[in-house]
Formats: structure tokens, sequence, C-alpha cells
């Protein structure tokens, strides 16, 4: 049964759950005179002031019940864990599970290299891409209602735009860059922060260890993705923003709550197949069309030795189309690691044949 409208999946946080590099917009516009002062939200001061959550045990609360399979390989195994891009310091600690996994990984491996994750210019190479090159504003493209309700946003949220140049200066992007700028806001309202993500902490944590580290695709890919939708997409993932500003919290903290509770089978239902089902072509482009990218990958790393741990957003691991099912279709012993699940023995079986969905808790 299909939710109220209040809880339905917007693209812009779709993009934002699927793609890392999306969190690059949560940093404040650029003074345009001086663009290189736009800095990632992941950047950690060098001076170390800024604490990193703990990953481990002791936890005052129920850690997230982690969304973690293993793939059994040749000569070591695959961990294949679901991440939040925007997380809180309340979801701190993570589970037990998650902290034994990656302190015997040989390699953790992200979406993004953590050196792209953790760079300073990644928010401004989004912020380039999302100019306007045609010398026309915003309001040129967008209908007139959409343009007065980015201006009321727009005021309404005038000291965080305030060192920007105010809301004039958002005339100066492509929608899919106001979009993604007012729906991280928001998201940032409700304590979700990009800095806080559990690929951006998790890459903190390897590198501390030493770690070798590395990445599926590259920042400039995922920019690519977002800069080539059609206009007409883009306009609609900006009116869907600026509804879901208006419409307060909900839907953004059931999804929350939901990834926390590390149930996969309702993540798929109200996350990806609503999403496959309204937007078919976004859905392909940034979930299928990229898991398939990376199965290759993903087998090579399955004939080396030890254990090698890849962190990607969620959606990429659930349903029919997530690389958990592709990589069991193809003949690997795949099994859910969740000592807070049950039933206990969630192996999905190695053949050939394609399997049933994996429920998940």
């Amino acid at each position: 049964m299909r939710r109220p409208a209040p809880f339905r999946l917007l693209r812009s946080c779709a993009l934002l759950i699927c793609l890392f590099a999306g969190g690059a917009s949560q940093a404040e516009l650029p003074l345009l005179e001086a663009p290189a002062t736009l800095l990632s939200p992941v950047v950690v001061p060098a001076d170390g002031l800024q604490e990193i959550p703990a990953i481990g045990y002791g936890a005052l609360a129920p850690a997230p019940v982690p969304l973690l399979w293993r793939v059994s390989g040749e000569h070591g195994a695959l961990y294949l864990l679901g991440s939040f891009h925007f997380l809180t310091p309340a979801d701190y600690p993570l589970s037990e599970d998650v902290a034994r996994v990656i302190s015997g990984a040989g390699e953790v491996v992200f979406e993004l290299a953590p050196e792209e994750l953790h760079s300073p210019t990644l928010g401004l190479q989004m912020m380039q891409a999302g100019l306007r090159s045609d010398g026309s504003k915003l309001d040129d493209e967008i209908p007139a209602q959409t343009a007065t309700q980015l201006r009321a946003w727009a005021d309404a949220n005038a000291a965080s735009l305030q060192g920007a140049g105010g809301g004039s200066s958002l005339q100066l992007f492509e929608p899919w860059f106001v979009s993604l700028l007012v729906t991280t806001t928001e998201l940032g309202r409700f304590g979700l922060e990009a800095k806080l993500g559990m690929d951006a902490q998790l890459a903190r944590q390897a590198q501390a260890a030493g770690t070798p580290t590395a990445g599926l695709e590259s920042a400039q890919q995922q920019i690519e993705l977002l800069d080539g939708m059609g206009r007409v997409e883009q306009t609609q993932m900006l009116q869907e923003a600026l509804e879901q500003a208006g419409a307060g919290p909900e839907s953004i903290q059931a999804l929350h709550e939901t990834w926390r509770a590390g149930n996969a089978d309702a993540l798929w239902q109200e996350m990806g197949l609503d999403m496959r089902a309204r937007f078919p072509a976004l859905y392909a482009r940034i979930n299928t069309e990229r898991n398939d990218a990376w199965l290759p990958k993903l087998e090579q790393m399955l004939q080396q030795p030890g254990d090698i741990l890849v962190v990607v957003g969620a959606l990429h691991l659930l349903g029919p189309d997530g690389v958990v099912e592709k990589l069991a279709a193809k003949g690997y012993s795949v099994e859910r690691v969740c000592s807070a699940c049950a039933p206990p023995d969630t192996t999905l079986p190695a053949t050939p044949a394609q399997v049933q969905p994996e429920t998940g808790t």
C-alpha cells in the first residue's frame, strides 16, 4: 500500500542517498569573488579538534542495525555495507558487527576514494558544474509558482544564505544544484549532516588505522550524472524539494529510522520500489547502471586474498537490482551479517539461478 505523499521519497533525497558527491552541496555557497572558499562538508580540520564518533563497543543507546552482507570468495570475503550518507551524532558508535569487520579488513572501498570524499575542492567542483553558463537566471526557466516558492524558502533561510550573497545568488545556478542545496539545508535542520555520514567516518577510521582504501568511481562521474539530467527533470526535482521543505521532517525521519532499524525489506519497499515506479529513468541511471558497472570490480575483489569491506549507499544493496542479489545469482554464497537480526540464518543460495529477494531482517 502506497504511503501518503509526505512519506514518498523525493528525487533530490534519492540522489543524496545514492550519491555521496551530493553531500558537497550542503556547504554554504561561496562568495562568487572567492569561490575557492567553498569547502566540502566532510572535511575535518587538520588540527584534529573536531571529534570523530567512536566505532566500536559500549554505546549508551542501541547502535544502528547494519545492512551488512558477507560474500564468500575463494581466498577471502567481500563485506557489503549499506551506508546512509547523512547521519547524526546519535547514530554513533556503530554496531559491533561493523567494528569487527572494519578492524579485520585488509582494504576498505567506497563509492568515492577518501581523497575525493575529503577533498576541499569537491564542493567547488559541484558548484562550478551547477553554475549557469548562458547568462540566464534560474527564474527564466522555472514556473512562476516555483520561483515564488523558492523566494519564500530563501527568505526563510536568509541567515544561512547571507555569506553567499543572499537568496539572489541562487539565480546563478542550475535547478539540480539548487534542489540539492534546499534538500541538504532541510536535512541539516533536522540534524542529518554529510560530515557525519557513515562513508565519511569509516573513511577516516580506515585512514587512521593505515588500512588501504579505494573508490568504485570518481567524483567527476557522479557530478556528470547530476549535471546530465534533463531540464524538465531538474525543474521537477526543485519543485519537489521545495514541497518537501514545506511539508516537515516526517518522511526524512521515517527513512532514517528505517535505515537505523536495518530493515532491508522496508527500505526496498519504501525507497527502491517507489523510486523505480515513479522515476524509472533516474532509478536506472543512479542505481541499476552503476550497480552493473561495479559488479566486475566486486568480482575481481573476490579473487583476492583477505577480507575487503565495500561501503556504498544502502539502495545499491537492495532488491533484485542490488549487488547482493546480483552476486548471489552469479553463484556466490551471500549471507546477512547481523547479530541483532532474526532469524539468524539469512543465507542466499549459491546458484546461477535467479534468487528470491532477501528479506533482510
